[in-house]
């Protein structure tokens, strides 16, 4: 029967968030903590919601997407080369981030379960918060970024085991004796790592060559991957394990493969509409006179990771030869607790391990410093400036600078997308007169053998266009067939202020591509290939007078 209610909590669900959101873009402050008010509106403060079991499992979905992206995002080639540093710094930070924390709540007050919580909880980073802000920043290939990615897979791995750990214990009875806990938990660990054996095995040797096929029809590859998803969710559900578990390690699996780009662009969408449901019923659970009574233990909880954290790995760092500036760069962004950390404790409050008043600390916890650190990473080089004329970087040991960093990614380019005949031309074209040449299509197999730089995506999305560093390009160049994504694309580049190239495929588009400021129009049948190169050459050149105006 269909369930009005339902639908009626979700309008609230969604309207409350975005109206949330709105107001939050406007100081900058991160999603998930905006969602988190939302939730807390509709809960504590009014009492218009409260949680149903169908809310409660579109949550579990939403849970379920946001750590198969979470495993998107952590690709082994690209850490590759700071491994070393980041399987000491995650681990170090690991370690010693728990003992501080178990030991600052036991001094708090709290009751050794509870405090084995809380440090657990406090212990991990965000990967979704600082990936999104550093690609927000154009870091996210930059040295600091590669090793703050690499720390968050090692946190990640570590935070599988803790999940783990609690598969075990909620699948004990309520009062288990010690070798029944033991067993049980043994039990989850082979599961687990079972499962990850599969997914390593499977990136290796199995998907490449479905998902070859299946990146040419980009609808496919969407529903390829999450059909790999759901599949470990199922067998992480069959070995009693946690779905958490299983969409985390579906996600690492497809990460190792060369689309894991278009996959996370894909799936975002969908994972964004589920994750706002999960923050939000995150609030609605949250006790507002258990999170005051607890104010000033979250306030010091939210102290030590934002001051604690960067301490703890500004001097792992340091120690691993890298300079003062990386380091610090690096530490400001593990300045926060994980979407793990709700996840932890969401899970531990269903198995009944803590009450309600200690997932409402974890709650506080990720409001403050989700919100503060998003701050020190979009603003970490004035931050580095500040901190370190007062002389107190000095203690580290680092030299300033002794290890500059590279600008990330592609800049004064030309973005060619579509890999169609004239595209192609283009591109070949571009290459043997010198240009820097980054190709864009959906199907991998027009990308293949390109001498350029390539990128399998639709240029569609916005993240695709960031990701190409449109704003660093010299120029941009569609040769589709598709108007609406013409149109699109000489939208983005105007935006841009970055002059733009559109095939005009029939004489009906002209004046709406004109309309849109298009610089050149790109009539190869009327003016053959070789004039279209010399206009072309011209808006390379910035050739007024040239031939950039279309005739």
């Amino acid at each position: 029967m269909f369930d009005l209610g339902l639908v009626e909590n979700l309008g609230w669900i969604i309207c409350a968030a975005l109206v949330v959101v709105l107001l939050a873009e406007r100081i900058r402050v991160p999603s998930i903590v905006a969602y988190i008010v939302a939730g807390l509106l509709l809960g504590p403060v009014t009492g218009i919601l409260e949680m149903t079991g169908a809310v409660e499992l579109i949550s579990e979905f939403g849970i379920a997407l946001l750590l198969f992206v979470v495993g998107l995002e952590l690709s082994l080639d690209k850490i590759k080369d700071v491994g070393k540093v980041a399987v000491l710094a995650g681990l170090g930070q690991v370690i010693f981030t728990a003992l501080g924390g178990f030991g600052l709540s036991v001094l708090l007050g709290f009751e050794l379960m509870e405090a084995v919580f809380l440090a657990v909880a406090l212990t991990f980073s965000s990967t979704v918060v600082v990936v999104k802000l550093l690609d927000q920043k154009g870091d996210l290939d930059s040295l600091y970024g590669r090793i703050a990615v690499g720390i968050f897979l090692v946190q990640d791995m570590v935070v599988i085991a803790a999940l783990t750990i609690l598969a075990g214990l909620a699948a004990s009875d309520d009062e288990p004796e010690l070798t029944a806990m033991a067993a049980d938990i043994g039990l989850a660990f082979v599961g687990t790592t079972a499962l990850l054996a599969v997914a390593l095995v499977a990136a290796r040797w199995v998907l490449p060559k479905p998902f070859k096929w299946a990146a040419r029809r980009p609808d496919t590859l969407f529903l390829w991957s999450l059909c790999w998803c759901f599949l470990f969710v199922f067998a992480s559900e069959t070995m009693e394990l946690s779905l958490e578990i299983g969409a985390f390690l579906a996600g690492l699996s497809l990460a190792q493969l060369p689309y894991n780009h278009d996959l996370r662009r894909r799936v975002h969408p969908l994972m964004n509409f589920f994750i706002a449901i999960f923050f939000v019923t995150l609030g609605l659970q949250m006790e507002l006179e258990a999170a005051l009574e607890y104010m000033g233990p979250s306030a010091a909880l939210a102290l030590f990771v934002l001051i604690g954290n960067p301490l703890i790995f500004m001097f792992i760092i340091t120690r691993s030869g890298y300079d003062r500036k990386t380091s610090f760069s690096t530490s400001v962004t593990v300045a926060q607790i994980s979407e793990f950390s709700f996840i932890f404790a969401a899970m531990g409050l269903a198995a009944g391990l803590i009450g309600p008043d200690i997932l409402s600390v974890v709650a506080l916890v990720g409001l403050v410093t989700i919100a503060v650190s998003s701050y020190m990473i979009l603003y970490t080089d004035g931050l580095y400036r500040l901190i370190n004329k007062t002389g107190v970087l000095r203690i580290f040991g680092a030299d300033e600078g002794a290890e500059p960093e590279e600008e990330p990614g592609l800049s004064n380019h030309v973005i060619v997308v579509g890999m169609n005949a004239l595209g192609l031309s283009l591109v070949e074209s571009l290459h043997e007169r010198g240009e820097t040449v980054l190709a864009v299509d959906t199907d991998t197999a027009k990308l293949m053998g390109l001498p350029c730089e390539t990128m399998l995506g639709d240029a569609v999305y916005k993240s695709v266009l960031d990701a190409a560093n449109l704003n660093r390009a010299k120029l941009l160049i569609s040769t589709l067939h598709i108007e609406d994504t013409n149109r699109l694309l000489a939208y983005r580049g105007r935006k841009a202020s970055v002059p733009t190239a559109i095939h005009a495929f029939d004489r009906s588009v002209v004046d709406a591509l004109r309309e849109q400021g298009v610089d050149r129009l790109i009539e190869p049948r009327r003016d053959g290939v070789e004039r279209e190169w010399r206009s072309l050459r011209a808006l390379l050149l910035g050739d007024e007078d040239g031939e950039a105006a279309d005739d």
